[in-house]
């Protein structure tokens, strides 16, 4: 679950192409194009084919992965005393 926001945080940060996710993930080639399809899937992101390549944009679904995932963060955070970071 953590690689799937991690991987949805850098593609909202504005990194569309999957080489430049691949390098900012830290994820080999292969993980990387399991987690983009399962994020296609699941409505989080969508593919623009522009010829050959693909670029992913985040969905208004993704963002709301997201603020859920920080949401649960900061109770998590709350509750155990953990510094933010």
């Amino acid at each position: 679950m953590e690689i799937c926001v991690e991987v949805l945080q850098i593609i909202n940060k504005g990194f569309r192409k999957p080489t430049r996710i691949m390098y900012k993930s830290n994820l080999s080639w292969v993980p990387l194009c399991e987690v983009l399809s399962f994020l296609a899937n699941q409505g989080a992101v969508r593919i623009k084919k522009i010829g050959k390549k693909r670029e992913y944009y985040i969905t208004e679904r993704g963002k709301e992965i997201l603020g859920y995932y920080e949401q649960l963060r900061s109770m998590l955070m709350e509750k155990t005393g953990f510094p933010r970071g």
